[in-house]
């Protein structure tokens, strides 16, 4: 595939992964990108995943004939991108390494080489020229790991973006929204990194971008606006639309039928998005990524142990890992003889930045009644104001 006239394709397609990262279901596969600039000096930007290294060095010799690759660009030394260093290093040992020096000091930490003889240690600015094509390297730690760097080809104005812009899915599997699985990716993966994904868009502020080329995910040419502008709405936390997501357990359905009554009432009172989801049952990576979505969230879940459900308390430990903040936050709780889930869940967010609590809660002690269906009522119109 050709980005540009001097830049190529050279990344694979798997099928087979059933876990990203040991946890995130990625049911469209994985798609680990690679490139070649060639020019009169040829560089490679990172390698592949270790089950597709033969595959990808037949990519890579298809596109470079008989000429011998100069730089070898590792932007990022996860193992899910940097594990085909040794292999390329054996086939093309005359190359040169390209890194931070974070990153050079991390790769023997994976792969033990002691084939890194020629290296150059990337800073902040620096450039590398090719020909007619000049690399510029622009540093981003912690979007997501400490030597994190992204590269800019000053003559077709890529932006080699690193995990940045990154999504879930094989690139011959495009059957879903770029922004449904591109957000799941980056609050999943990135999203602790919020201040540090902004420092990064605001460096990729000054360049003048035309293409961006990110390790998973499609190349993204179109409309770069609309791809930026949803990085900086997740970087900030944000909340990207105006709706209601209800987030519940139920052990025997009690909670589940106070939660659906809820859902009935804020679309009685005008909330034209309301989404439930119920965490015992879901991709708890979705779930995330709907928190940090919507406006405002409602938790409800039963007193358990004197403490709160575990589904719920694991979800609740995500969106804290990951900085939650910024948003309008409802409780419910069901507990039959001595609830107090509410008291628990507020005080796992009193450290949260801006977070509202409402007043208005719930209380449910085992099933559905006229009571409690008065504090749901009340609650759907505070939430709906």
């Amino acid at each position: 595939m050709n980005i540009t006239n001097d830049i190529f394709y050279v990344g694979v397609q798997d099928h087979d992964i059933d876990l990203f990262e040991g946890q995130y279901l990625v049911p469209n596969g994985m798609a680990y990108n690679s490139y070649v600039i060639l020019d009169k000096k040829i560089a490679v930007m990172d390698t592949v995943d270790r089950h597709f290294t033969d595959e990808w060095l037949n990519n890579l010799k298809a596109v470079l004939g008989d000429r011998t690759p100069d730089y070898l660009v590792v932007q990022h030394v996860e193992p899910d991108h940097s594990a085909g260093v040794a292999e390329f290093l054996k086939a093309y040992p005359d190359a040169t390494v390209v890194a931070s020096s974070k990153a050079l000091s991390m790769l023997p930490l994976f792969y033990g080489i002691d084939l890194l003889k020629n290296t150059i240690a990337a800073k902040e600015g620096d450039t590398l020229p090719l020909g007619n094509h000049t690399l510029q390297f622009i540093m981003a730690p912690m979007v997501h790991w400490p030597e994190v760097m992204v590269t800019y080809d000053t003559k077709d104005e890529v932006l080699f973006s690193a995990d940045g812009f990154g999504k879930f899915g094989a690139l011959d599997r495009e059957d879903d929204d770029w922004a449904c699985e591109a957000r799941r990716y980056y609050f999943g993966i990135v999203g602790k990194y919020g201040a540090q994904t902004a420092a990064l868009l605001n460096k990729a502020a000054t360049l003048s971008i035309s293409t961006i080329c990110p390790l998973h995910g499609p190349v993204l040419k179109e409309n770069l606006g609309y791809y930026l502008n949803l990085y900086k709405i997740w970087s900030s936390y944000e909340p990207e639309s105006d709706g209601v997501a209800i987030f519940y357990t139920s052990v025997y359905g009690n909670t589940k039928k106070a939660v659906e009554a809820l859902q009935k009432e804020l679309t009685e009172n005008g909330c034209k998005k309301v989404v439930l989801t119920d965490l015992a049952r879901c991709d708890m990576a979705e779930a995330v990524e709907d928190a940090f979505r919507y406006k405002k969230l409602v938790l409800a879940t039963t007193t358990y142990n004197a403490d709160i459900f575990p589904f719920m308390k694991t979800f609740i430990d995500h969106l804290l890992e990951r900085n939650f903040q910024n948003r309008t936050l409802a409780l419910m709780e069901n507990g039959s003889w001595a609830p107090v889930a509410n008291k628990v869940m507020a005080k796992l967010f009193q450290n949260s930045k801006n977070i509202t609590l409402l007043e208005n809660t719930v209380t449910l002690r085992g099933a559905l009644n006229e009571e409690s269906h008065k504090q749901i009522s009340a609650l759907a119109k505070a939430l709906a104001s």
